[in-house]
């Protein structure tokens, strides 16, 4: 039997719980800041997969995505009308497409980072630099932790 490790902060678990919460408000904060516009949260999310990965298939999108194909048809359906995601055959399957965001998806995905990190940059710019310093080695750390 493993027994929790404690540290000055509690248990190990009681850590990971603490930040694990701060990390999803965080996350859900920066996620609604959102440059001018009427994306849906799913289509940006969707625009923003295929930015990170470059291309990928309407089913591959859908598993990263975590949604049902019929599903990402429909988001990929409104980002297509919009000008922002192009089909083009796949290379070696006749039968497949691959999807990528157009120059004006880069665009719109550019203005979307943009303001979500003046929003963040704002909210670091409120902390002294013993805070800002602490938000830097954690962000090192949380970095270590997700390779692991």
């Amino acid at each position: 039997m493993e027994w929790p490790v404690a540290t000055e902060h509690g248990t190990a678990d009681e850590l990971a719980r603490t930040l694990r919460d701060a990390i999803l408000r965080l996350n859900r904060r920066v996620r609604q800041t959102r440059a001018v516009g009427d994306l849906t949260f799913s289509q940006l999310s969707a625009l923003t997969s295929l930015q990170l990965a470059g291309a990928l298939t309407p089913r591959e999108l859908a598993d990263v995505e975590r949604v049902q194909p019929p599903t990402m048809t429909k988001i990929v359906g409104k980002l297509e009308e919009r000008g922002l995601v192009v089909r083009t055959p796949h290379p070696t399957d006749g039968r497949q497409v691959i999807l990528a965001p157009t120059e004006q998806g880069r665009a719109m995905y550019a203005q979307f980072e943009k303001v979500r990190n003046e929003w963040l940059a704002e909210q670091l710019a409120g902390l002294n630099d013993e805070e800002r310093n602490v938000l830097a080695r954690a962000a090192q750390i949380m970095q270590q932790v997700a390779r692991a």
